[in-house]
């Protein structure tokens, strides 16, 4: 790897790290790609599909626990919700991840554009604000439908390589109704117990160029907690349209390489 490369995996790391921590997602929705078309933009050789699949694993297992740690100080974690979610996201995840190196590069892109899709469309539908800035201890959730969610999205999450949080946090807004900042907090704990289990997959299986990932957790770990800080003063609606902003260009990218 050449020392070029290795700066511009860093800066990319940061860079997704900083939203990472801004919006509550591990960051596999900027990094997937950023990696997939980014290289080729700046003369580097384009990175296999697999391979970028177990660096968004890595990076957004990173990333997640350097922001959700100070999320857990502002009381914006529910455990109880990390737990349900977490543990069935965890099992299927770690499920779709052993098997993907058998998948189709074009069927992961599929799958990864379909679930981006649907988060896109649930994102755009009107809801209240009132009760964004509840804590943790103020809030309740249907817990059949959390683990119906969880082993759903953790099957479909670890088939691409991703932590799940793009798709996560629509879904816990508009179905199980949980408020956007715990929303966002709670979300970077289970994406560590998907991201677990599609690291320890992908690698199992060969998929992390473990140089390249040292690149994206020295550029993730420190900018993640400064997006962050930057998210508890923003206001919810505007974290809100940002996160459907950027799911959105992400599902329209990949569907016009797909249909090409």
């Amino acid at each position: 790897m050449t020392p070029e490369l290795f700066l511009f995996l860093i800066l990319s790391g940061a860079v997704v790290g900083f939203f990472s921590g801004l919006l509550g997602i591990g960051g596999g929705i900027l990094m997937f790609p950023l990696l997939h078309y980014g290289p080729q933009v700046f003369g580097f050789d384009p990175i296999g599909v697999k391979n970028i699949t177990g660096l968004t694993m890595v990076q957004g297992f990173f990333a997640s626990l350097s922001a959700m740690l100070f999320y857990r100080k502002q009381g914006l974690v529910n455990r109880s919700l990390v737990l349900t979610l977490g543990l069935s996201l965890f099992l299927s995840s770690l499920t779709g991840s052993l098997i993907s190196k058998a998948v189709p590069d074009n069927v992961l892109l599929f799958i990864f554009g379909s679930l981006a899709l649907i988060a896109s469309g649930l994102m755009f539908i009107p809801r209240s604000y009132g009760k964004d800035d509840l804590t943790e201890d103020q809030i309740s959730f249907n817990q059949t439908a959390a683990i119906i969610i969880g082993i759903t999205v953790g099957f479909l999450i670890g088939l691409v390589g991703q932590g799940g949080a793009f798709i996560t946090i629509p879904l816990m807004l508009y179905v199980l109704k949980i408020p956007l900042r715990v929303a966002l907090g709670s979300t970077l704990a289970i994406g560590l117990f998907s991201a677990t289990a599609g690291m320890i997959g992908k690698t199992a299986t060969g998929q992390v160029p473990f140089a390249m990932a040292a690149a994206l957790i020295i550029g993730a770990i420190p900018v993640a907690k400064a997006g962050a800080w930057l998210g508890k003063k923003t206001k919810t609606h505007y974290l809100r349209w940002l996160l459907a902003a950027i799911i959105s260009a992400t599902a329209i990218k990949i569907w016009m390489d797909l249909f090409r």
